[in-house]
This record gives structure tokens, C-alpha cells and sequence, in this order.
């Protein structure tokens, strides 16, 4: 979209509608004392044309307003905040044809109903301001949005992991080595890898790589294991076959500069995930642990340890072969943080497919229930001093009534000190589901009942509990009251 140029139509557009509406006038009307045919006139304000300067002074004229005030870019108040979202590039950009819009259906949008866009653009800025969501927040959901949009499954990027295996004569079926990955990036790619200690400069000390463009050089962290390495050069391959150049240069990141970095990112990710945990090696792994009727925790850690990849890797590669190839479309990621000696667990990373499930980020400060899987695994980790802590759970949501199989992996985090972080995926149960995983119907995996956070929980006499109910008890109060304003009603009427 060129929004500079459309901008300029758009604001005369929302001008002219704003001018005309004022004096009451249709554009049949204005169309009768301009001698201007009325669809030219609907072409400007919906902001497809722009008129030449003999006609704006007759509009201007006819409407009772000034020359200076018609091509002035500067908006009333009330409309303000279009002008300016549409100043500020940001539509720019976001490459809205993912998300199946087009420009004309954006300026048709605003122009038809500037106040109410006008409206739903402030309450967006309100609510961004309230929860203090940065611009590298609004495009990660974005991005989120655009995966759970897809089931988080892209068949052109597995394909091009299966061309890229082919082209470079790589068995996928075997665990990719780091010699082999560093092999390509080098005689490939003219790549120059060098090794250094970040953590001698506090300020790099969350780093664990960095790519310089004019001399194609990398920089690995030693501090980084054999897994994160391995993850690091084959996203460094995917953007090379894939031939990205709007990119990031450090990993983890540091800022997006725009939305396509965010997305050619994803991109790159998901190529270096498929690269080292190929489909058909994961689907036919994960039979073969389904098929089991009472698989033991360190079975599952074993499967994971089969491709060189971290747990996180593992799990965000579930969300990817569970909802395409086992018909598992419902089900959630999540990553959740906690700073050693702290009491506060927060989620850090969520994916939800197909539907919102139930476990989820709060903005509130609530407190995520102490009964997750998730936080279990990260409290017996540390206590019992693993570096891989796995479990599983049936986890009962009190409110829904809706279960959920977790499975859950707590280790050290990588980038932060004194910080463990634990991986999930819940997949909703099902009859389909339960047919599917044998070792449901034994006793093996512990029953709980949760909720969502302590302060919209229902669980009576709960020990973990670490916060009333508040929020459920006002909302009962309300619903009581609503329920005698019923009857008053009734009794009146």
C-alpha cells in the first residue's frame, strides 16, 4: 500500500464526507450545486481520487468552508486518531495480504464509517496503553494470529525443507550433525563462523549469536549447547535457501524493525525446526509412543533427545505435525517464566489451535494456577536439581468442565540467569483423542483439577491456592444482583 499517497486521498475524503454531512447534504445533493456527477464525487471521498484545484474550489465554495481548511492534512478531533494511525506507517508496515485484506477494503472501511473506526482505533490505544503493549507486541500477535489462522502448519515450508535436503544431498532421516550444517554455511554460503565469549560483555550477555551482512560472518556464543547451536545454523540456512533479506541479526532478538522481520523470522524458524525434526521421522516416532499403554516419563525424554534439538524446539514442532498429520485441532503452547526464589509464574509464549483453549495469557497480575502441570514441572525441577524435569497431566478445568492431556518439560533457561522456564502442550480430550493415546485409559498419568488463575477459580478448599477468588465472587455478586433486577422488573411491569 502506498500509504503516503492514499493518505492524502483518504484525509480530503474524510473531509469532504465531513464537510458535506454537516450541511446536511446528500451527495445526490452535493453532486445538484457542483454540477459534479455523484459517483466522482463518492470516488473522492471514499479516497480513489483526488479533485484538481478548480474543483476543490468549487467544493469548497458550495460546502461554505475554506480552501486552506479542504487541503489541510490536519483532522478535527474527532477524527484524529485515523489520521493518526495512517500517518504513523503502520499499516504499512503489516503486510495485510495475509490476512486477506486488500487496500480498497481498508479505505472503504474507514471512509463509509470514519467516526465508529474512529472509535474502535481509540479503544485499540486505550487498551494498548493500559496493558503498556509495545509495537514488538502488537506484531507478535499479529504474527500469532497468522499461525493459529493456519493451524500453525505451512506445507510450502516443509516442502522446501524436502528440496533442501535433496539439492544438498541431506539425509533427513538421521540426526543432521553440526559439522554437516556448518559444511553448507561455509562452502555454500561463503560463511565465516567464529566463537566467542559473549558473557565477558554484560550487555550481550542474552545473546547467542550474531550475523554480520558485509562480511557474512557468525558469531556463536560458546555459552550456547549443542542443540541451540544446531538450531542457530540451520535458521541461518533457511534464510539463505529461502532468500530472505529482511532479517533479524541477532538471536534471541533484540527489536523488529517491521513486520516483515517478524515474519521472515517465523519463517526461517519454522524451516530450521522442519530441517531437524522432519515429519515423517516425528509422526512415525510418535506412533510408536502412542501405541504404548503406561510409557514412563523418561521414555518421552528419550524421544525428544533423538533429534538434536532443545525441548521448546520439540514442542512448537508438535504444534505442527499434531493438528496436520493426528487430526489434533485443538490444543495449546505454552512457555511460562520463573525467576528463581520468586512466587510469580508468567507466560511468556502461547499459541492456541484451532480455538482459544483454556489456559492462557493474563494481563491482569492474576495468578496462574499453582496446580498446572506446568508450574509443577518447574518446581520439581528444582527441587530435584534436573536439568529436564518431564511430566504429564490430565488437567480438569473446574469453570468448563473441558480436560486437557498436558505434557510438560521444565528446564534452565538459556537466556536469563537464575530463570527456569517450562515447555507445554495440552491437546483437548476427546473420544477421538482418547482412542488415539492408548495409555489414557490407565492410571499412570495424575488427574487435577485446575483453573485458569486463583482469582476466577471455583475449586472449593484448594491448598495451592495463592489469591481469592476475587473476580468470581464479583462476578457472581453481579449475577445475582442482575437475577432480583429480573425480578423486580417482572413484578412491576
Amino acid at each position: 500500500m502506498n500509504i503516503e499517497k492514499d493518505y492524502i486521498k483518504l484525509i480530503f475524503g474524510l473531509k469532504l464526507k465531513q464537510a458535506r454531512t454537516n450541511k446536511n447534504l446528500s451527495l445526490f445533493g452535493l453532486a445538484k450545486i457542483t454540477d459534479l456527477s455523484k459517483s466522482y464525487l463518492n470516488e473522492i471521498e471514499k479516497g480513489k481520487k483526488y479533485p484538481k484545484t478548480d474543483k476543490i474550489i468549487l467544493l469548497a465554495e458550495k460546502l461554505e468552508v475554506s480552501y486552506d481548511n479542504m487541503v489541510s492534512l490536519k483532522l478535527d478531533n474527532n477524527l484524529a486518531p485515523i489520521g493518526e494511525i495512517l500517518k504513523s506507517g503502520i499499516l504499512k508496515e503489516i503486510p495485510l495480504e495475509i490476512f486477506g485484506i486488500q487496500e480498497n477494503d481498508l479505505i472503504d472501511i474507514i471512509a463509509n464509517a470514519p467516526a465508529k473506526v474512529n472509535a474502535f482505533i481509540s479503544t485499540i490505544i486505550e487498551i494498548a496503553q493500559h496493558y503498556n503493549l509495545t509495537r514488538e507486541s502488537f506484531f507478535l500477535a499479529s504474527l500469532r494470529s497468522y499461525q493459529e489462522a493456519h493451524n500453525n502448519y505451512f506445507e510450502d515450508l516443509e516442502q522446501k525443507v524436502l528440496d533442501f535436503s535433496k539439492a544438498f544431498y541431506v539425509n533427513i532421516d538421521s540426526k543432521i550433525s553440526i559439522e554437516e550444517l556448518t559444511a553448507i554455511l561455509i562452502e555454500e554460503y561463503g560463511y565465516t563462523i567464529q566463537e566467542l565469549v559473549f558473557s565477558e560483555q554484560e550487555q550481550l550477555g542474552d545473546l547467542r549469536s550474531i550475523f554480520v551482512p558485509k562480511s557474512k560472518t557468525l558469531l556463536l556464543s560458546l555459552d550456547i549447547d549443542e542443540p541451540q547451536k544446531a538450531f542457530i545454523l540451520a535458521k541461518e540456512i533457511a534464510y539463505n535457501f529461502l532468500e530472505i533479506t529482511e532479517r533479524l541479526y541477532t538471536f534471541s532478538w533484540i527489536k523488529f524493525d517491521n513486520f516483515d522481520q517478524v515474519l521472515n523470522n517465523f519463517y526461517a524458524s519454522y524451516f530450521a525446526g522442519a530441517l531437524l525434526i522432519p515429519r515423517q521421522k516425528l509422526i512415525d516416532e510418535l506412533n510408536l509412543f502412542l501405541a504404548k499403554t503406561d510409557p514412563k516419563p523418561q521414555e518421552m525424554i528419550a524421544l525428544m533427545s533423538g533429534f538434536n534439538v532443545s525441548p521448546e524446539s520439540f514442542y512448537q514442532r508438535l504444534t505442527n505435525i499434531l493438528p496436520k498429520d493426528f487430526q489434533l485441532k485443538n490444543l495449546f503452547f505454552l512457555r511460562l517464566s520463573h525467576q528463581i526464589g520468586a512466587d510469580t509464574y508468567q507466560i511468556k509464549k502461547e499459541l492456541h489451535i484451532t480455538n482459544q483453549q483454556e489456559p492462557h495469557a493474563n494481563e491482569m497480575n492474576e495468578h496462574y494456577c499453582r496446580r498446572w502441570v506446568s508450574i509443577r514441572t518447574i518446581e520439581e525441577s528444582l527441587k530435584q536439581k534436573k536439568n529436564h524435569f518431564f511430566d504429564a497431566q490430565i488437567s480438569s478445568y473446574e469453570n468448563s468442565k473441558n480436560e486437557y492431556l498436558v505434557f510438560s518439560s521444565a528446564t534452565p533457561d538459556p537466556f536469563k540467569v537464575d530463570c527456569i522456564r517450562s515447555i507445554s502442550v495440552g491437546i483437548l480430550i476427546t473420544p477421538a483423542v482418547k482412542k488415539k493415546f492408548k495409555f489414557m485409559e490407565s492410571n499412570s498419568i495424575k488427574k487435577q483439577v485446575v483453573g485458569v488463575t486463583c482469582e476466577t477459580c471455583a475449586v472449593k478448599n484448594c491448598l495451592e491456592r495463592v489469591s481469592p477468588p476475587i473476580q468470581l465472587e464479583q462476578k457472581t455478586r453481579n449475577e445475582n444482583t442482575d437475577l432480583i433486577v429480573q425480578q423486580y422488573m417482572a413484578k412491576f411491569s
